[in-house]
């Protein structure tokens, strides 16, 4: 099929059948520098217009790599521009279908200011309404940044390509030495969160719209079908713990693989979308830090209510995590204490030290704390605080300090009754009481001090 009709098969796979309106169809390059008046540019290289997905208003552009490589210029960027400009108005998703080669040198400074207008246009939709980013071809240069100021990224894995610098141009590498554009190497590198085959990208943008809001005046909630007071499954496994908790076990894991200590998804509880954050690994990384924080603030900004799934140590101690640690928890801290949406927090394992703090913790403004009978919340563990208290003792002495020590400093008990924790559930009960804590919280109404904005 020809690029162009292939662009708007893409557009016709991702949204409901018949469903598709172009705008500026007649729309071309008007440049006639380095003689690109003698190319035919239809569309100017980019199909641009509205549907429905599942029912759900969205605009949509689709680049052509036929026409010019699909390079951004003048008259491209102000389609898209001007589709994002209709988004505004009337409140609804824009979703980015990419293949391109980037910057059209033949229009050289036009193209730059054009760039310049993409990205001023994502600025003003941050927050306000859902931007979605779909990769099938090449996403270089300055369009990968365009890329990074949507929500939600997904690659094609094998025919993807995203890059500032290709790999060719990275100092001692090359493409089969180590291809940096790749999906998997984006993924990893945390700019992406799906990396999958077209058919399965367009499925999970489907879904993806589905869970979310329109625009951050909207509240994302369908009926739901499941019994809202079912048991949790109890699993070591933390995602299959989310998916026992989320209405019918629908998930959609966000960054999926970047950072495995930190697991960040959307799911539905009693028909309301949740944003879920989790520690998988106990030990917080910085780049965990990082992935929490920026969802977080992604679910603050289209309030969307915050679930914690604590279970967390302390901090891994290496070199490489070192370097950003501090940083990037105290981006982690921030996003939850500045967040308004209604915030809980179940404690399923152990909470040690400040990692425990900044994970949602009671004193940094989640209006709810649960724990299950077997957590500990605590300075340390036991056996390390005993041998600090207990120093230059004997063996049995440290052990026996141990044992108190976890008896009247980490048992949930004395969170608990000190008000740290509300409630004490069992493992299975956890589905019911964090609905019904969401649904007590869905008038939550907070005013902060009076600020621009914060700093951290």
């Amino acid at each position: 099929m020809s690029s162009t009709t292939q662009a708007r098969a893409r557009i016709d796979s991702l949204l409901d059948a018949n469903s598709f309106v172009e705008i500026g169809a007649r729309i071309k390059a008007r440049s006639t520098d380095f003689n690109l008046k003698q190319t035919d540019t239809p569309s100017d290289g980019v199909v641009t217009g509205y549907g429905v997905v599942n029912g759900n208003l969205v605009y949509v552009y689709a680049q052509d790599p036929g026409v010019l490589g699909g390079s951004i210029g003048e008259m491209h960027a102000k389609k898209i521009v001007g589709l994002y400009d209709l988004a505004l108005k009337t409140g609804a998703p824009v979703i980015a279908l990419i293949d391109s080669t980037g910057l059209r040198l033949e229009e050289s400074t036009d193209a730059l200011n054009a760039f310049g207008e993409i990205y001023f246009k994502q600025a003003q939709a941050s927050g306000v309404i859902p931007q979605i980013t779909a990769v099938f071809g090449n996403c270089g240069g300055g369009l990968a940044v365009a890329s990074a100021m949507s929500d939600f990224v997904f690659v094609e894995s094998s025919s993807g390509k995203l890059f500032v610098n290709s790999p060719n141009a990275i100092e001692g590498n090359n493409s089969g030495k180590c291809d940096t554009s790749g999906a998997d190497f984006q993924s990893e590198a945390g700019n992406v969160d799906v990396c999958a085959d077209e058919a399965a990208i367009y499925a999970g943008i489907r879904d993806l719209v589905d869970l979310l809001p329109s625009n951050n005046s909207d509240i994302a909630y369908a009926d739901c079908t499941d019994d809202m007071n079912r048991a949790t499954s109890v699993s070591d496994d933390v995602a299959a713990v989310v998916a026992s908790l989320a209405d019918n076990g629908s998930v959609f894991e966000t960054r999926r693989g970047f950072s495995e200590d930190m697991y960040t998804a959307l799911i539905r509880l009693g028909g309301a979308t949740v944003g879920v954050t989790a520690n998988v690994q106990q030990k917080l990384t910085a780049d965990g830090a990082a992935k929490a924080a920026a969802f977080v603030e992604f679910c603050d900004a289209f309030d969307i209510p915050v679930l914690t799934l604590t279970d967390v140590t302390g901090f891994k101690a290496c070199k490489c995590c070192e370097k950003r640690l501090a940083v990037n928890t105290a981006k982690l801290a921030y996003a939850f204490a500045n967040a308004t949406v209604p915030k809980v927090n179940v404690y399923t394992g152990k909470a040690y030290g400040s990692a425990y703090a900044a994970m949602n913790s009671k004193a940094n403004g989640a209006d709810m704390c649960f724990a299950w009978p077997d957590a500990e919340i605590g300075c340390m563990d036991a056996d390390a605080a005993a041998k600090i208290l207990a120093n230059d003792k004997s063996a049995d002495e440290i052990s026996k300090t141990a044992s108190e020590y976890a008896a009247l400093q980490n048992n949930v008990e004395s969170a608990a009754a000190r008000g740290y924790v509300d409630t004490i559930i069992e493992p299975v009960d956890t589905r019911k009481y964090v609905i019904g804590a969401f649904e007590m919280l869905a008038d939550k109404a907070v005013e902060g001090p009076a600020k621009k904005h914060g700093t951290v």
